[in-house]
């Protein structure tokens, strides 16, 4: 891939995030369409983007766990627990964790959860870091 274009691109996606706007990116099986989670403007706007209520809360896609962890309550979890998700991440498998109490509704809907995914594609993982 056209180094450039994939710099330019990046940058044009951060723009659009920080400018409380929704972007579309590839995962590891289809596109996704994302935003700015702690924007509730963002959120706003990609919810009727997709037509989807608020109740049913949302995927959070990051380039790391370090950047769940303001968001998902893992102390709970067994040895065993931590094994089977971190066998699994990064890539494209999507685990619920009980939300914190500080992570807005406008992600968990009405759920005290959110599902989240350590994604192992490159350009979201370089366009993540850049942004958050």
């Amino acid at each position: 891939m056209n180094n450039n274009l994939q710099s330019d691109s990046i940058a044009h996606a951060v723009d659009v995030l920080n400018k409380e706007d929704v972007i579309a990116y590839p995962t590891e099986a289809v596109f996704g369409v994302g935003c700015d989670p702690d924007s509730e403007l963002a959120v706003s706007r990609l919810l009727t983007l997709k037509q989807r209520p608020v109740e049913k809360g949302l995927i959070l896609i990051a380039a790391s766990f370090d950047q769940l962890k303001p968001y998902i309550d893992d102390s709970m979890l067994t040895s065993a627990q931590r094994e089977t998700i971190f066998a699994a991440w990064p890539g494209p498998v999507t685990f619920v964790f009980p939300a914190l109490p500080t992570t807005p509704r406008w992600l968990t809907g009405r759920f005290d959860s959110l599902a989240v995914r350590v994604t192992d594609h490159p350009l979201v993982i370089e366009t993540l870091p850049s942004f958050w």
